[in-house]
């Protein structure tokens, strides 16, 4: 073991009580083996209890900071440690009966173990605190639960709108997610406790996963609304038709009006995303017109006649 009690603490040699107590908390929550599963951790972990057990003490600091090590093991008088054997050999929580050597913490007294340790492990015997005792101050600390996890998944664009169920593999787990109707891409969903385990024995942390949502061969969104180009040929633009469109659940028969301009919007109302909370959306074909790339001698003729007799539509344009 270090001889230099200081060391062990890191602290100074004219550090107060205070500075005394908070280095030897900081230890004990670091090296404590239930939290430190480390080898060499409970070697520390006495190391820094019995270091504090003298420099706590100020006769036995002070023999300490005269003689050493010995100075402490003989006592004022030589006759051993008062109150019975020393902290390296002798009784005590720490030592064997009569000088047989010490004990490892885990053969420690229950009692004795609470009564130094109750305050930050869940409070000494009786639910009494261990303030005076071990050198604690504050009430007893909740364990603290686990870290969080991150995962990315990528969903499908109909279940980002009208939502469902995934089942997505993590760490070779697979984890069934809730996927509620709207979420949109970059989204962060949290599954409870499947993160990482508390080493304070508190709950486990959550799997923090972000939401990717695929694009749609035909849909496409603006806030709840679904949007999809429905393409018409001139004829239908003209003289007006109807046409079957898929929807998010469905299809519905769409009548164009006659006259119909591209780009424009046909309205079907409350067919867009529900979302949990808020309007529900609606849904537009937006008229794409197609113009034909080959054309009959005939086709031709037609369309040539009807072009003589239709009005210029740029006639009045700003930039004519």
């Amino acid at each position: 073991m270090e001889t230099d009690l200081y060391k062990i603490l890191g602290v100074g040699k004219n550090a107060t009580d205070d500075e005394l107590r908070k280095a030897h908390r900081a230890l004990v929550r670091k090296y404590h083996p239930d939290v430190n599963k480390e080898p060499g951790a409970d070697a520390k972990f006495k190391e820094a209890q019995e270091a504090y057990d003298i420099l706590s003490d100020p006769e036995k600091r002070k023999l300490f900071d005269q003689f050493g090590i010995a100075g402490v093991k003989s006592g004022p008088t030589g006759g051993g440690r008062p109150g019975g054997g020393d902290p390296f050999g002798g009784a005590g929580p720490f030592g064997g009966a009569g000088g047989g050597g010490r004990q490892s913490w885990q053969n420690v007294d229950p009692s004795s173990f609470e009564e130094m340790f109750g305050s930050m492990f869940g409070g000494g015997r009786g639910g009494r605190s261990a303030r005076g005792r071990g050198g604690f101050d504050d009430e007893p600390e909740e364990p603290q639960q686990g870290r969080n996890a991150e995962a990315e998944e990528t969903i499908d664009f109909t279940t980002s709108a009208l939502g469902g169920t995934r089942s997505f593999k993590v760490n070779g787990e697979s984890i069934e997610v809730k996927i509620p109707a709207g979420i949109r891409s970059g989204a962060r969903l949290a599954v409870r406790g499947k993160g990482a385990r508390s080493a304070s024995g508190g709950a486990a942390g959550d799997l923090i996963i972000t939401i990717h949502v695929s694009a749609h061969p035909w849909f496409r969104r603006e806030g709840d609304d679904i949007l999809m180009d429905v393409p018409l040929t001139i004829a239908e633009a003209a003289l007006g038709t109807t046409v079957r469109v898929p929807l998010l659940n469905g299809s519905v028969q769409l009548k164009v009006p006659a006259g119909v301009k591209s780009g424009q919007r046909l309205r079907v109302k409350g067919k867009g995303i529900h979302p949990p909370k808020g309007v529900e959306g609606d849904f537009y074909a937006v008229v794409q017109l197609e113009a034909p790339k080959e054309l009959s001698a005939e086709d031709r003729e037609a369309l040539e006649r009807m072009a003589a007799n239709l009005p210029n539509p740029r006639t009045g344009a700003q930039w004519q």
